[in-house]
């Protein structure tokens, strides 16, 4: 496949719009400049790859590829229709799907922030903050590719306890019309409502600047749920991501048949 530049991918917009909640591979690579966009040729490309920090997304035919393709491009989770599930398993042993469960926020996030704890929009000083995350929740960083990138970008909010950073909420995917978020709480301070000051916060920026936030997790995820409905997210659709190459989280996951 292709690598494409920044300028060849604009010219595919109209491949990953209208947006709707979810994952937003597609669109993060092309509004952040983060990731990349891959192509089987140049121009009038058949289908297209986008990935970013072990998230991937194809669109277009699948009869455009070969196992060949992708078999070196590709480890992590995909988010593809169903049709591209014949070539993923003629590419990959195991491919296994991750369910999921794709929330939107239709109304004003119901929050509060607890007391005696700074939360506050995070910006470039805050690097450091960033880098001193545990590897538990230190992935939430990735989709910007670096902690400086997250903290310079404007769409991320922390607690912060005992003179460190110990929960965080940014835009994962950068959408057009959608903002997918991720939120983490250093595991000693979970259940002290962080996660929910942390997300409304972000929330309300992203329906300030007229976007609309959603949510992605697993069913499994009874914690994520809770924030998320805690929040006042519905329920949009149910989903699922193809995994390859890397362990399922959580044990609610299945081969394809």
């Amino acid at each position: 496949m292709i690598l494409l530049t920044h300028s060849q991918t604009a010219m595919l917009r109209d491949w990953f719009v209208p947006d709707r909640p979810g994952p937003l591979v597609g669109l993060h690579v092309l509004q952040t400049g983060n990731g990349a966009c891959f192509a089987d040729r140049w121009p009038h490309p058949r289908t297209v790859l986008t990935a970013v920090a072990g998230n991937y997304a194809l669109t277009g035919e699948p009869e455009a590829l070969t196992p060949d393709h992708l078999r070196w491009r590709i480890a992590g989770f995909v988010d593809a229709p169903v049709r591209f599930v014949p070539l993923l398993q003629a590419t990959f042993l195991n491919v296994r799907v991750w369910e999921r469960v794709i929330f939107a926020l239709e109304t004003a996030p119901r929050f509060s922030f607890p007391q005696g704890l700074l939360i506050r929009r995070l910006g470039r000083a805050d690097t450091s903050h960033l880098l001193g995350l545990s590897p538990e929740v230190a992935w939430v960083w990735k989709t910007w590719e670096s902690p400086t990138r997250l903290a310079t970008s404007g769409f991320v909010w922390g607690a912060f306890a005992e003179g460190r950073l110990v929960s965080v909420a940014c835009t994962f995917f950068m959408g057009q019309q959608y903002e997918d978020i991720a939120v983490v709480t250093e595991p000693e301070w979970r259940g002290g409502g962080l996660s929910v000051a942390c997300a409304g916060a972000l929330c309300a920026d992203i329906q300030a600047c007229g976007r609309r936030p959603s949510w992605s997790t697993a069913p499994e995820n009874t914690a994520s749920v809770r924030v998320a409905e805690k929040l006042g997210f519905t329920v949009q659709r149910r989903d699922c991501l193809y995994v390859v190459g890397n362990a399922v989280p959580g044990p609610a996951s299945r081969q394809v048949a």
